[in-house]
């Protein structure tokens, strides 16, 4: 289900909580709802459709790609960035990293490590930052 996009600043600010299996649900709405913005937006966390866990999905080509509990593990080449984000105004500067390892959960609740690099490592921090309540 697409769900409304939220700009709460005082809620996006909470940190969100590790998700269980009965939070699947959330997965499927953030699919949806990514997909509804993909003209503008390549990644979602939880919290931006009003739900405190740590789930995110991001865009990798044509394909959504849920993301559930995910640590950054390792991070290497450190860069600043411009970023906007739909729950909030404008661009801010931020600090990334050009190559992450991230251990996670798939939608199936399966573990994985995998390397990200460049954008799409970017897209993951700008997502896992949410997830600390930090606004970019």
């Amino acid at each position: 289900m697409i769900k409304p996009i939220n700009r709460d600043t005082t809620l996006l600010s909470q940190k969100s909580i590790p998700a269980t299996k009965q939070d699947t649900e959330i997965i499927t709405n953030l699919i949806d709802t990514l997909e509804f913005y993909k003209d503008h937006c390549v990644g979602m966390a939880a919290n931006m459709i009003g739900v405190n866990k740590r789930i995110l999905v991001f865009q990798l080509g044509m394909i959504p790609i849920p993301m559930v509990n995910p640590v950054i593990t390792k991070k290497s080449g450190k860069y600043t960035a411009k970023e906007g984000c739909l729950s909030l105004d404008g661009e801010r500067s931020v600090t990334r990293y050009k190559d992450i390892e991230v251990q996670y959960q798939d939608a199936n609740f399966s573990s994985h490590t995998q390397i990200f690099t460049e954008f799409i490592a970017e897209i993951i921090q700008h997502e896992m930052d949410h997830f600390e309540g930090v606004l970019i």
